[in-house]
């Protein structure tokens, strides 16, 4: 199985059995995603000066097994940093990248450098987009403006917007088996649990003492959801009781061995476990 990692010098990793091999890119890499029709292509998002000021680029990289090396595919330029992106479930040319000038900008990696679309409703920066794998004509941006918006290739302005933050939105992510179902993770110390049929969220949880970076599902099952958190520390929650974390991984202010030492910036649950949890910061 292929390992996919970043580093803050601006290189992708990519790691098999027994080999490894990398790429450097012009700007720092702030997020990479999988194809998920294409094994070997990867989109890569970069922003320079780690976005605080400056341009980006988003890249789409393939990886050659012959000689273990990447190939640039694609490239386009942009004039803000780029904080994410995510592949179209149902179209494998179509690529979105979030954008420090609040716009979620639309690629056909077959077509021309100029985004086909510029959805440009965000008033701060986009710093995060889930795909939904289910419904798979809609996509999710979250926005330091407080905000998700749920969007679709086909519709002239966004579908609707989920205001119930009181800062910078962080993480979205859509329940791996519920279609109408996410979760947000801002720096208002909450994770939100939202129903697009509804106005408000169903479900906020006050998930740390800090900020909340990253949130993510369990893949196997869908009440289940780990956080991660300025406070360097790791929760796992169920829905159903929400008043009290499953458990917490990490100590705050702890050593090496205990756990994160400085923020958590990602957390993921792995695809073919229930039980494991990956996490960077």
């Amino acid at each position: 199985k292929n390992v996919e990692s970043l580093s803050p010098s601006g290189r992708l990793f990519w790691g098999s059995a027994g080999a490894m091999s990398s790429f450097r890119t012009q700007f720092q890499a702030c997020a990479v995603k999988f194809s998920p029709f294409e094994e070997a292509k990867v989109a890569v998002a970069t922003a320079q000066n780690f976005g605080i000021v400056g341009n980006g680029k988003q890249y789409v990289l393939v990886h050659d097994p012959r000689t273990n090396s990447f190939k640039e595919y694609r490239s386009f330029d942009t004039v803000d940093g780029l904080y994410d992106c995510a592949w179209s479930e149902e179209n494998e040319n179509i690529l979105v990248s979030a954008s420090g000038d609040g716009s979620v900008k639309v690629w056909d990696v077959q077509g021309h450098s100029n985004p086909l679309r510029s959805f440009e409703e965000h008033t701060h920066e986009v710093y995060a987009l889930s795909w939904n794998t289910i419904r798979k004509d809609r996509f999710l941006s979250a926005s330091w403006d407080d905000t998700v918006k749920m969007w679709s290739l086909g519709a002239p302005r966004s579908l609707g917007t989920f205001a119930g933050h009181s800062y910078c939105v962080y993480a979205v992510q859509w329940n791996p088996r519920e279609a109408d179902v996410f979760l947000s993770a801002s720096g208002d110390c909450t994770v939100k649990i939202w129903d697009v049929r509804q106005p408000a969220p169903t479900l906020s949880l006050r998930a740390h003492g800090h900020e909340v970076l990253t949130a993510d599902w369990c893949k196997y099952n869908d009440c289940i959801l780990a956080t991660g958190s300025v406070d360097t520390t790791i929760k796992v929650w169920d829905v159903r009781m929400p008043n009290r974390e499953l458990a917490t991984l990490g100590r705050q202010g702890g050593g090496p061995d205990q756990g994160h030492t400085h923020a958590v910036r990602k957390v993921v649950f792995s695809p073919w476990s229930p039980t494991v949890i990956g996490s960077c910061g």
